[in-house]
């Protein structure tokens, strides 16, 4: 035992040894621009002596002077009066973090990075955090030219802001996997943030995105609901540019909002954002200065304020905002609204936080960013989702399963497309652009919807499914005799409960109709083996997609069936079946 004892103490003395004989050649902390994600700010180097200074005279350290990563100046400030001789950093809680990115010895100036957090309710934990980045260069201007940006962390994870601890960029879209986003988008949470410099905004208590609300509606950390509402700057001097942030000032008014739905629940750990559907709204909006949140201990010592360009953001005691409560309430009690847009993701591979990205009313058939499509907005997927478009709210965002189809659709929307991606071959990333996903189909089926009649419901459907840019089949609902007149759904008061169960009902009976289907087949001797992989469904999200396809490919055969038989009179009623979700029609 002494034996092994002494050797294992001989072991520690050689690699002492060998640690410091190599301090001389590598003093710096050790996570400094590696293949590995750089979690923390790093230490200063082994042996470096900090500086402290004592800002109000009590004879204690209000602030720490240190450096980091090639050598780039920093300044720890501490709020809450705990900092002492011999600490090398200030506190996560409510401390505030500065960082002279640019060297000139000014620390909360252009170019720099501020990093504020504050425990707002004294538990010892700090519950928002600040994010300021100034550009080297005040050029007035919004994105990319500066960030304004808070954190709420409501559910207590101690998650916020993530930064880049190697050049000190925020990056809010890293992530691991598919959507486990490093910055705090899951569970109970919320930012409010602006792509512009403090010192061009004329009140700090408003923002841009105000806010962005996470809803953890099962209490599993994950986020089920988002909600983005939008305080647009509207342009006062139209001679001047129109990216010019001094042109541009908040008021106080929401007149953007987009709700986000995971509809069956089916997010979990590696699959952390999957939301199905988002409804948004567009217009006179609504005013929320009335939505005061006062916030505590944010101000930090008067004495720091000469290190900051702008302090104003310090001197906060309110910031203004609807919050997770009155969201529902504002938008469609107090909203005022003139368009609304709807989206629904059919290829199920949308993993943004923040919403499946909406498709623009534009050309069915032209693809690609900017290039006058559906898909116009870099955001959206470049095929897989379906787009509706209620240009006059004449729908009030009531929606509606469709008798033709047994899907959810947009009430009042003029007009609708589905650009088809059926195995979601062309993945829709946070940003097709900058994630290096701008592949995009060369051929793809489209599927067009109208409401010829103008009653609210869609009772037109144009198919080109071999690519072709031409429409070959054509199914008006009217001319079949039916009625496209269906139930609507207000989901101005769902809760999370409605939604899951909406779309368990949706798809149950996707799925019911897809079985008597296949029922219809075997009675006229149409072989339904072909379509095995289409007959199981392992979940709901299986039910609902299984479910139209399989509807879809037997209707096609027992069509191509009774056309080959001439049988005029099947042919119409097969039809009649199919858009009137009524299989059982074909039974008797």
């Amino acid at each position: 035992m002494k034996k092994c004892k002494f050797i294992y103490l001989a072991m520690l003395g050689v690699f002492a040894v060998s640690t410091a004989q190599a301090l001389p050649y590598d003093q710096k902390y050790w996570n400094q621009k590696l293949q590995i994600e750089p979690f923390r700010l790093p230490l200063p180097p082994v042996g470096y002596q900090v500086e402290y200074i004592d800002l109000n005279g009590d004879g204690k350290p209000d602030a720490i002077k240190s450096v980091t990563v090639n050598d780039t100046p920093i300044l720890w400030l501490d709020d809450d009066g705990n900092m002492k001789e011999g600490d090398i950093e200030g506190d996560m809680i409510n401390d505030c973090l500065l960082i002279d990115r640019n060297k000139d010895g000014i620390y909360g100036g252009q170019g720099d990075l501020i990093i504020d957090w504050v425990d707002t309710d004294d538990d010892g934990k700090a519950d928002m955090q600040i994010v300021i980045e100034y550009p080297e260069k005040n050029t007035g201007e919004v994105w990319p030219n500066g960030h304004y940006m808070i954190m709420r962390d409501l559910d207590k994870d101690n998650i916020f802001n993530y930064i880049n601890w190697n050049d000190f960029s925020l990056r809010c879209w890293d992530k691991n996997g598919v959507c486990d986003f490093y910055e705090d988008y899951s569970g109970q949470t919320m930012f409010m943030k602006i792509h512009t410099s403090t010192y061009d905004i004329k009140d700090l208590r408003l923002n841009w995105e105000n806010p962005f609300l996470f809803y953890d509606e099962d209490g599993d950390g994950l986020t089920e609901m988002a909600i983005r509402f939008v305080d647009s700057p509207k342009i006062k001097d139209r001679s001047k540019p129109s990216n010019s942030y001094v042109n541009r000032q908040l008021e106080g008014r929401i007149d953007w909002v987009s709700m986000a739905v995971d509809l069956d629940n089916d997010n979990g750990p590696g699959n952390e954002f999957d939301f199905d559907f988002t409804i948004g709204f567009q217009g006179k909006g609504f005013d929320y200065t009335d939505q005061v949140h006062k916030v505590n201990n944010l101000r930090g010592m008067p004495e720091a304020d000469k290190f900051f360009m702008d302090p104003r953001y310090r001197q906060l005691t309110e910031f203004l905002y609807p919050d997770h409560k009155s969201a529902k309430e504002m938008i469609f009690k107090r909203g005022e609204w003139s368009r609304v847009n709807f989206v629904y993701d059919e290829d199920d591979d949308c993993g943004r936080w923040e919403r499946v990205e909406f498709y623009d009313p534009l050309d069915p058939f032209k693809i690609g960013w900017k290039n006058g499509g559906i898909d116009n907005n870099k955001q959206s997927d470049a095929a897989g989702d379906r787009g509706e478009w209620d240009m006059d709210n004449s729908g009030k965002g009531k929606l509606y399963v469709g008798k033709f189809d047994g899907r959810l659709h947009l009430y009042g929307a003029e007009w609708g497309c589905w650009r088809i991606d059926q195995n979601a071959n062309y993945y829709q990333g946070w940003d097709r652009m900058w994630m290096g996903m701008d592949r995009q189909p060369g051929k793809f089926g489209t599927v067009k919807y109208t409401d010829k009649d103008d009653n609210g419901f869609f009772d037109y459907i144009e198919y080109d499914l071999d690519g072709d840019k031409k429409f070959e089949m054509t199914i008006d609902l009217k001319a079949l005799g039916l009625d496209d007149r269906c139930e609507l759904i207000d989901i101005s008061t769902f809760k999370y409960k409605d939604y899951t169960s909406m779309m368990k009902k949706m798809s149950k009976s996707m799925w019911k109709n897809a079985m008597t289907a296949v029922q219809v087949a075997h009675k006229y001797n149409v072989q339904t083996l072909w379509y095995a992989k289409l007959m199981q469904a392992l979940s709901v999200r299986q039910q609902y997609n299984n479910g139209y396809w399989l509807q879809f490919y037997i209707y096609k055969d027992l069509e191509h069936t009774f056309m080959q038989k001439g049988d005029q009179e099947k042919l119409k009623q097969l039809t009649v079946a199919y858009y009137s979700g009524n299989w059982k029609s074909m039974l008797k």
